[in-house]
Formats: C-alpha cells, structure tokens, sequence
C-alpha cells in the first residue's frame, strides 16, 4: 500500500469543526460522499469506538483516528487540515492540525499498519507541516503529504 495510491484530492479537506468529533465526522463526510465509504453510520461507530479506548492524537499537530470496519472494502484515507487546531487530548498537548482518518477492512493489517507508518513519516519533518499551512488547494496539500511519506 502506497499513501500516494489512497491520499487523493477528492478525499482532502479543510476542516471547520470544533471538536474531535466534529472533525471526524466531516472526514468521514469526505469518504462517504466520494463513495467508498458503504456505511457512514457503522465506520462513525467504529472509529469513535477506537477513540475512546485510546486517543489517535499524536504529536507536533498530527492525530490519525483510525479504525478496522466492514464500511470498507479496501483501505481508505482522507485527510483534513485544521488551520486553527483542535483538542484531540495529543501525547504532546497540542492542538491537531493535521488530521489523517485511516479505515481499512476487519480481515486485513498489513495495509493498515503500513498507512499509519507513512502518515507518521510525512508529518515527521516541520518543513511539511508548514507546507501544508501554506497550500492553498487540495492537489497542494495530496502532493506534499505524498512527497514527505517517500511514496
């Protein structure tokens, strides 16, 4: 699995929402409304069951709510920037501004854990994260995500 394959255009937004909630709930939005996402109400379900047995909120403005679901036939990834950041209770204590919503079938991991190590790859380096508050269009922002990842 290639972020460069999964993290397109379509699938990348700029979020509004003022909660972890919320912005999840706009991410899946995203996947739902491009049509790979079969059951918005089962993914919600999973992914917020996920969130409240550990928070996905990670470091330096990156959280990545992630979940395994029979919404999916295959990994899917969207991605929101949230210019402002939110609470997303992150190891480091800063707000997430980089917010990545992984979901993959139950009866798969290899892709799954592959995706999660990209996406901590590219938001890795401060130079991409300072890209990506600079973009200004969802082609901008696929493109540096996939550059910073290696893909």
């Amino acid at each position: 699995m290639e972020l460069a394959e999964k993290l397109i255009p379509a699938h990348v937004t700029l979020l509004r929402g003022a909660d972890k909630t919320a912005v999840i709930d706009e991410l899946l939005d995203v996947l739902y409304d491009s049509g790979v996402l079969a059951d918005r109400a089962t993914a919600r379900h999973d992914v917020l069951a996920r969130e409240q047995y550990l928070s996905t909120g990670m470091e330096e403005g990156l959280a990545v709510p992630h979940a395994k679901t029979d919404a999916v036939s295959e990994l899917v990834v969207a991605f929101g920037l949230h210019r402002d950041g939110i609470d997303f209770e992150s190891m480091d204590g800063k707000p997430a501004r980089f917010i990545f919503l992984v979901l993959s079938p139950r009866s798969t991991s290899g892709p799954h854990i592959r995706a999660l190590a990209q996406i901590t790859r590219a938001l890795k380096d401060a130079s991409v994260r300072q890209a990506l508050l600079e973009a200004d269009t969802a082609e901008n922002i696929a493109s540096i995500i996939i550059r910073g990842s290696g893909a």
